[in-house]
């Protein structure tokens, strides 16, 4: 099983991770900010992760780490 975990205070928001996710297992934090005051992506559901990586190739700022 696959996981992915989001370093909340790198992430900008931009939300390109949650775009090309294609097990939807990304989203924006609704109820959460980061230091730079923006809502950070989140795991939605761990477990429908395939560990494709694409979230984090698609990433910026290199805000998401994927373990296979």
């Amino acid at each position: 099983m696959a996981k992915v975990t989001v370093l909340e205070e790198v992430c900008k928001g931009c939300a390109l991770c949650v775009d090309v996710c294609p097990q939807k297992v990304l989203r924006l934090s609704s109820d959460r900010y980061n230091g730079k005051g923006v809502h950070p992506a989140a795991v939605l559901d761990g477990e429908k992760c395939t560990g494709c990586a694409v979230c984090a190739v698609m990433c910026p700022d290199v805000a998401l780490r994927v373990e296979r």
